[in-house]
């Protein structure tokens, strides 16, 4: 008897979730960055093991929406959980724990999938504190995704919640995802790690061009930001910064498809792209509220 199901990873931003998922497929799919809202869109990754198959969901962190573009992310998470068989809540054990998904997510009505608290990063906690913690929400499975503490409690916790099902996909599959979304993936974490805070949301990364089968595998990326001001800081003094992003976010794409990489990599200005309907919806954001 095997089982398989969609489990969607969802929480506040900062909480842990790409780690979390990255934890459990076992391999870097979702960009991990200390900027909040760092995930924009939902990323799919597959873990199978034994009798069962978990299509896991990471989600853009559950946030009021300021622009198109956050609407957008809220309406990508909103939609993940609502496609859950089992929904792992994602709660940072340093901070403030929510006293339920529907109140933290600010929804109408309770999630109808099988619920499951993680309170993660316990490993920054003293042992008084996890001991106040597991008392206080003996329901949770505490956890660290960075260092893998608590991940065989937490397996446990989704495969049994699971329904009875044939495998969703191959056994040997990763993801469902195509690899140029993960190379643009790449390229916005890299440059997230080497711009600071002088621009981390301003930034989306486009492949425009993605020669599969060359020698080394082409791909050409446009780095969008807003503003003339913004390009010039990506581009850096005589083109050092660019050349940099480049090399990092090249080597990262090298291990990650198993060849050598040649990444052509631009920046282009989008004005106020993330204020756009049409910009948000043409990088793969998909549809905002209305209201925004």
């Amino acid at each position: 008897m095997t089982r398989a199901g969609i489990v969607t990873v969802a929480g506040f931003p900062n909480a842990g979730k790409s780690t979390l998922l990255n934890r459990l497929v076992g391999e870097k799919l979702a960009i991990t960055s200390n900027k909040p809202q760092s995930t924009r869109h939902r990323i799919v990754g597959l873990r199978t093991e034994g009798e069962a198959q978990m299509v896991i969901l990471d989600t853009p962190g559950l946030l009021e929406p300021k622009d198109t573009l956050h609407s957008a992310m809220r309406n990508a998470a909103l939609a993940a959980v609502r496609d859950a068989d089992v929904l792992v809540h994602v709660v940072d054990a340093t901070s403030r724990i929510p006293d339920s998904f529907q109140d933290a997510a600010k929804l109408a009505a309770a999630p109808r999938a099988a619920l499951i608290t993680a309170l993660n990063k316990v490993d920054l906690l003293s042992a008084e504190q996890r001991e106040s913690i597991a008392r206080q929400h003996p329901e949770a499975v505490l956890i660290a995704a960075a260092t893998g503490e608590g991940m065989d409690d937490l397996v446990q916790a989704i495969t049994k919640r699971l329904p009875v099902s044939p495998y969703l996909y191959p056994d040997d599959d990763i993801s469902t995802q195509p690899v140029r979304f993960f190379c643009a993936e790449f390229v916005r974490e890299t440059a997230l790690e080497q711009l600071g805070d002088e621009l981390p949301h301003a930034l989306a990364c486009e492949i425009e061009e993605f020669r599969e089968g060359s020698s080394p595998l082409y791909i050409r990326a446009v780095l969008h930001v807003e503003r003339d001001s913004q390009k010039r800081i990506v581009i850096g003094a005589n083109g050092q910064q660019i050349k940099k992003l480049g090399k990092s976010a090249r080597e990262k794409i090298e291990r990650f498809v198993g060849q050598p990489v040649y990444l052509d990599l631009w920046v282009k200005v989008l004005p106020n792209w993330r204020k756009n309907r049409s910009a948000v919806l043409r990088l793969g954001y998909g549809e905002p509220n209305e209201r925004t």
